[in-house]
């Protein structure tokens, strides 16, 4: 588990390299310990994000209209899974940068109890995750973890979830002059997670226009527009909480007829951990072309939309695309056989469950490693169901062998008793699962012969 010590020892030992020593090394500890301690509005909205998805599936059915595909739906909730668990090993990187710039080079001090204090420091990380997002989009780095958000070609709740576990390798650079500015990082916390909370409700289609409201905040008609892939549309509208910073410095776009949603080469797979890389995969073949080193980098550093004289496209561009439209025309669609819908949808929730544990109990860093690659397996393998790969039905199998003396031995670190039940549970989830998988194991090779 992550302790303040941990943190502590892998980024002050010895006053190194933070210049930590003595009363600052200990008050380093205890001020992500209480950072660390403080309420996590996101993981307490998980349940609300379900309710209101499912809400919005109802409505939406209720009024006739296709809002929601399961196959989409998974692969975005994967993608978000991917990404907290990621952060479970990032948040020393990330959010010990901020403890420790705020430790040892701020300039002042805000206090915390100060509505002031609250006021400005929202308004300035509104401001900050604006151009995050503005830079994200145009250089390629960025971009290659901010496109998981954008690469999905539906536009609902589920989509708010699809975020990029690469993405917070650079968002919290952006934040850093706050933390020299003085604002404590328990009020930083609170501040920007009520700008990710607020961002969630905006990705629907069943919202229109919202009157005087557009003018000041960002709304669901605004953020339709930020994921639409036309060409009068890209780039824009990149605001969080706040339009107004779009119509400050000159990305405002209004909607004008619904977009086309995704990006301009479409990801068509469901594989949650190749829509986190293969940008970069494009990036680095792209690199490899280049006649030169500097051209090398400038691949990397260049806006998306660079197109090199020595090669005939960019890493963003479609080689072949099928003509899209707002409704179902073109978009990637692979189902897989018969009966794998309510088999992902069980295996997903078994899912949620080992993410709940991950980053909510008290794992030793080999059980915290070993549930993270094991929620990895279950969301590349949930995605190659839907795509009815060859190797699907050995891997899946292999995966659910493992799940009993995974979860028994994740579970020692809570206690015998613990461990014995996690055991009894990790068989009958897999005996009933192996039984249930291979009732549609002739459909799969229909499904791949067809």
């Amino acid at each position: 588990m992550v302790t303040p010590q941990y943190v502590v020892g892998r980024l002050g030992v010895q006053g190194w390299p933070l210049g930590l020593s003595g009363r600052r090394h200990r008050r380093f500890g205890h001020v992500w310990g209480d950072a660390m301690e403080g309420i996590n509005y996101i993981a307490l909205s998980i349940p609300v994000f379900f309710l209101l998805i499912a809400v919005e599936w109802l409505v939406a059915t209720w009024q006739k209209r296709k809002v929601y595909r399961l196959n989409d739906a998974l692969n975005d909730l994967q993608c978000g899974v991917l990404q907290q668990v990621l952060s479970v090993f990032l948040k020393v990187l990330t959010f010990g940068a901020y403890v420790a710039v705020y430790e040892v080079a701020r300039v002042a001090e805000v206090p915390a109890s100060a509505t002031w204090g609250w006021i400005v420091c929202f308004l300035l990380v509104d401001h900050q995750y604006y151009w995050f997002h503005r830079v994200s989009h145009e250089s390629n780095l960025p971009w290659g973890a901010h496109i998981v958000h954008h690469s999905s070609e539906e536009y609902n709740l589920a989509v708010a979830l699809r975020q990029g576990a690469f993405q917070q390798c650079f968002s919290w650079v952006f934040y850093l002059p706050l933390a020299l500015l003085g604002f404590s990082p328990l009020v930083f916390l609170a501040c920007k997670s009520f700008n990710t909370l607020y961002q969630f409700w905006i990705h629907t289609r069943l919202i229109g226009r919202l009157g005087p409201l557009e003018w000041v905040l960002n709304t669901p008609s605004h953020h339709r527009v930020h994921h639409g892939c036309d060409e009068k549309y890209l780039d824009r509208n990149y605001a969080g909480v706040l339009i107004v910073w779009d119509r400050l410095y000159g990305s405002f776009q209004v909607e004008e007829e619904e977009p086309t949603y995704g990006i301009t080469k479409p990801l068509q797979s469901w594989n949650p951990l190749w829509a986190n890389v293969h940008y970069y995969a494009d990036l680095a073949a792209l690199a490899k072309r280049a006649p030169n080193w500097r051209e090398r980098l400038k691949v990397y550093f260049m806006p998306p939309a660079w197109r090199p004289d020595w090669a005939p496209e960019g890493p963003g561009e479609a080689r072949e695309r099928t003509p899209q439209t707002p409704g179902e025309a073109g978009k990637y669609d692979a189902r897989g056989p018969r009966g794998v819908g309510g088999y992902a949808t069980a295996q997903f929730a078994g899912m949620a469950v080992a993410v709940v544990s991950l980053l909510g109990l008290d794992f030793t860093a080999a059980g915290q490693v070993a549930t993270a690659i094991f929620i990895a397996w279950t969301a590349l393998n949930l995605g190659a169901l839907f795509e009815a790969r060859e190797w699907i039905l050995v891997s899946e199998l292999a995966r659910l062998v493992a799940l009993p003396p995974l979860v028994a031995g994740v579970a020692r670190s809570q206690g015998a008793d613990a461990a014995s039940m996690a055991l009894v549970v990790g068989v009958v989830f897999f005996s009933l699962s192996a039984a249930w998988l291979l009732r549609f194991r002739p459909s799969l090779r229909e499904t791949r012969a067809a």
